[in-house]
């Protein structure tokens, strides 16, 4: 990817970033712990033991779901980002339903 086009998906964040205002970074999706064995034959999660806790992102796009490995660090960032995404729902059925109402009574600009 050239420079160029790198720029201009940053100025197009930018752009969206200022109109959703405070609740901004956002992402659809979910954080999810999963367990896994590391494959190590000696580890206790190959034996039967605790497997390994590790912390993901999921989202479903065109019918398919996609995991990116969080990691502990990227793990409470992910999960502000779902967060604010839950918040502009909410906000939006919210406004949604004031703005029928003021349809109902004629009063929308």
């Amino acid at each position: 990817m050239d420079k160029r086009k790198i720029q201009q998906l940053k100025r197009r964040k930018q752009t969206l970033e200022q109109r959703l205002g405070s609740l901004t970074p956002l992402m659809r999706g979910t954080v999810v712990e999963l367990a896994t064995t590391c494959g190590h034959a000696t580890c206790r999660c190959a034996q039967g033991g605790e497997k390994h806790k590790k912390l993901y992102f999921s989202v479903s796009a065109k019918g398919k779901t996609k995991l990116i490995y969080l990691g502990k660090e990227r793990g409470a960032l992910a999960k502000r980002y779902v967060d604010n995404y839950k918040a502009l729902a909410e906000l939006i059925d919210e406004m949604t339903r004031i703005n029928m109402d003021l349809l109902r009574q004629n009063a929308l600009e």
